[in-house]
């Protein structure tokens, strides 16, 4: 393994050889990877549990149902306050039928995001696939909230 480097005259090298610098940057740079935790980011959340007791007749419509949660804290269920589990096993109704309904979701303006945030994942937890949201045509100009 020869190393060239300058003139061969026999005149000492002025350059610094930068490759050890290179090599203690690297393992340095190796070691640092080696020590950072892992990242375990993830966000637990307990679904509600269907009750046993069987929804009214009218509660779930196989064509169109639309949830709207209030600035109360309400979870409105075609226009029938609801709680989660009645969300839970109204939604789970809605998948029995054949040709899925389509589910319509509108907060109200000053409803909790805590609330919103809930009821989105009991949606994507019941596999419910034909979801869309409404209402946002209120909210086209900054400032105009719902007027």
């Amino acid at each position: 393994m020869a190393i060239s480097g300058g003139k061969d005259d026999g005149s000492p090298m002025m350059e610094m050889n930068t490759t050890p610098l290179i090599d203690v940057m690297l393992v340095l740079l190796i070691m640092f990877i080696i020590t950072i935790p892992v990242a375990t980011h993830s966000v637990d959340i307990d679904l509600p549990q269907p009750s046993a007791e069987p929804p009214p007749l009218d509660q779930v419509d196989p064509i169109k149902n639309k949830i709207v949660l209030t600035q109360t804290g309400e979870i409105l269920w075609n226009g029938t306050a609801i709680n989660d589990n009645e969300l839970v096993r109204n939604l789970q109704e809605t998948m029995a039928f054949q040709v899925e309904p389509e589910l319509q979701f509108e907060p109200e303006p000053l409803a909790s995001y805590e609330l919103s945030a809930k009821v989105l994942n009991i949606i994507k937890g019941s596999g419910v696939t034909k979801f869309g949201f409404v209402g946002n045509e209120k909210y086209r100009e900054f400032g105009k909230a719902g007027a």
